[in-house]
């Protein structure tokens, strides 16, 4: 399997995620011009599983480091598998809020908030569990992100709102959804070793490779879609509930491969993620990763143009958070980095 080994490699790696989950999104706002979030919910779900399954039998099968996905499977242990399908589940409800999120507040309001909010959870119980980097320099940056989610949250209490009951909506649907995605990734990180080079050892024995991990996290994610997605469909957010014949009778080539596109785009920020976190660390990896924050609020700001009816000033806050946001990026990649005398754990 492809093992990466160079801290550059993996930051690399990890702005990748950045770019892919703060650009998914942008999928769902193409669709949802034509249908409902949650048909498109379908084939983002499938999107994710099949790129997953592509990286499995490409990256996670080729070469001489560690297993096979095959290999893999073999070995695996129902307990360690459990966690890796725990992590869909979590995530699968946690993203579902995000996506209604996003239907009733826009990607300005709703990545900053949910998704801050789950940089800062996620990268705090990630480091709990594996415990790497400078983290004085981590949580100060943590702190800096959170700095950020409170300006946007002041950024959005300026604009003109159909009604407080919307407002207040859209803001407790991204609360929940970053309390929320705070938890998955520490659960797909229980699933394999600490480290790839110690996969062998008696201690890691029924622990899961990446590739294998990620499988099995976006097989629960599409299986929990059943239960999930379903309920939501009958008891929607917002507006009236939807049929699932709707799928297959409203949906054409162009939307599904739409919704299979923003899962696979997905797909490959999760994968880079998981992959880089050997090298990098995965509280620093996940925490980079979200940065996908920033990126989505830029598309939010300046492509769909969410804060063009806010008051004068509002761009001062918006310009704030931006700030913030990279700052505290850059102060969570420095906490792991080799320069920064930090040896890692």
């Amino acid at each position: 399997m492809f093992v990466v080994e160079s801290y550059q490699l993996a930051v690399l790696m990890c702005v990748v995620t950045m770019l892919c989950w703060g650009s998914w999104a942008n999928t769902q706002k193409l669709a949802s011009q034509e249908w409902r979030f949650q048909l498109f919910y379908w084939d983002y779900s499938l999107g994710v599983l099949l790129l997953t399954l592509l990286f499995a039998v490409t990256l996670g099968s080729l070469g001489s480091s560690g297993r096979t996905f095959a290999q893999d499977l073999s070995q695996a242990s129902a307990t360690y598998i459990g966690y890796a399908l725990l992590g869909g589940v979590v995530f699968n409800v946690a993203n579902i809020l995000l996506v209604a999120a996003i239907d009733i507040a826009g990607m300005a309001v709703a990545f900053p908030v949910g998704i801050g909010l789950a940089l800062v959870i996620g990268v705090i119980t990630t480091y709990w569990a594996n415990p790497e980097g400078n983290p004085v320099i981590l949580f100060v940056g943590v702190a800096c992100v959170a700095a950020a989610i409170v300006v946007d949250a002041l950024a959005y209490r300026r604009l003109p709102s159909g009604g407080t009951k919307t407002t207040l909506k859209g803001i407790v649907l991204s609360v929940l959804c970053g309390i929320l995605m705070g938890q998955f990734f520490q659960f797909v990180t229980r699933s394999m070793p600490g480290k790839l080079d110690a996969l062998s050892a008696p201690e890691n024995v029924g622990r899961l490779t990446p590739y294998t991990a990620l499988v099995f996290f976006a097989l629960g994610l599409f299986l929990s879609n059943f239960i999930f997605n379903v309920f939501v469909m009958r008891k929607p957010f917002a507006g009236e509930p939807v049929a699932l014949s709707d799928y297959f009778t409203k949906g054409n080539l162009r939307l599904h491969l739409i919704g299979i596109l923003g899962g696979a785009i997905w797909g490959v920020g999760m994968s880079f993620s998981i992959i880089a976190g050997d090298k990098a660390g995965y509280a620093i990896s996940y925490g980079l990763g979200q940065g996908a924050t920033m990126v989505a609020a830029l598309w939010g700001v300046f492509i769909w143009r969410e804060f063009r009816t806010a008051p004068p000033g509002t761009n001062r806050l918006l310009g704030l958070m931006f700030v913030l946001f990279a700052v505290g990026l850059a102060l969570i990649v420095y906490a792991n980095a080799p320069t920064s005398g930090v040896v890692s754990g």
